[in-house]
């Protein structure tokens, strides 16, 4: 949601973002079926696969006069970062708050390409949670109390998807819900995207 208060410079809410191709979403939609039949699968958010992406970096609120200087840092990152394999792999879960699943492949590469991103919002002047070690995960549904997803992760924990290039960084915008209708999904809108290693 972009900020409107007079007075105050108007603001985007980005993260930086790989994106999987169509053909691991599908891939992965077809593995998750089995896990809406589950008990409690009806008590959790389900995420939708337009929404699936391995997050690099989250950047909040960004200003609308910080994102060129942040637009041209990330194209620099991606420039740097040469094309890697990858594929989603595995699942887990936060706690009881949120079950993911994981990635394979070019990892180094990838957490690279996310300290990169982080450092470019560092360098843009953006405020930035401490750094953490990066950990991959696309968020496949969130609990809204506590939930046991231990056995939706244990069902899924075997998931190998194919091997795709992750070839691009994406900045992303995140649309929050505004009508306060429940269950409804936040609403991502690709900004700019840029090739890795060109």
């Amino acid at each position: 949601m972009s900020s409107s208060e007079p007075g105050c410079p108007a603001t985007q809410r980005l993260f930086a973002a790989v994106l999987p191709p169509a053909s691991a979403v599908a891939e992965l939609r077809t593995a998750l079926a089995p896990l809406h039949t589950l008990p409690g699968a009806r008590d959790l958010r389900w995420t939708g696969p337009e929404g699936w992406h391995f997050t690099l970096a989250f950047y909040g609120e960004v200003p609308e006069d910080a994102t060129p200087e942040l637009e041209a840092r990330l194209e620099r990152s991606a420039r740097r970062t040469a094309p890697f394999a990858l594929r989603v792999h595995g699942a887990g879960h936060f706690g009881g708050r949120a079950l993911w699943a994981g990635a394979a492949g070019g990892l180094d590469r990838l957490r690279l390409l996310a300290e990169r991103a982080d450092a470019a919002a560092r360098r843009t002047g953006l405020p930035m949670e401490e750094h953490r070690r990066y950990t991959p995960h696309l968020t496949l549904a969130r609990s809204r109390g506590a939930a046991d997803l231990r056995p939706f992760a244990a069902a899924l924990a075997g998931f190998e998807g194919q091997r795709w290039e992750a070839a691009g960084l994406t900045l992303v915008r995140s649309h929050l819900p505004v009508s306060g209708v429940p269950g409804e999904q936040p609403r991502y809108t690709a900004v700019r995207a840029w090739p890795l290693g060109g």
